[in-house]
């Protein structure tokens, strides 16, 4: 079974960098507390580690 991973936002993106805001748009989070699943890969895991203080990460079994 394939791994997904749900991502849920946490904390605001205002005042934070540019870049962070970014990252956060291109996981598909919008609003605080939505969550997104996405498969569990390098390039996601990439992305998390970079907002990681922004955003809870949980696995979940597809």
């Amino acid at each position: 079974m394939a791994k997904q991973l749900a991502i849920t936002l946490k904390r605001s993106l205002i005042g934070r960098p540019e870049t962070q805001r970014i990252t956060v748009k291109t996981l598909g989070l919008r609003k605080l507390h939505q969550t997104v699943l996405h498969q569990d890969n390098a390039a996601i895991r990439g992305m998390v580690n970079q907002v990681s203080h922004l955003v809870e990460v949980k696995e979940v079994e597809a």
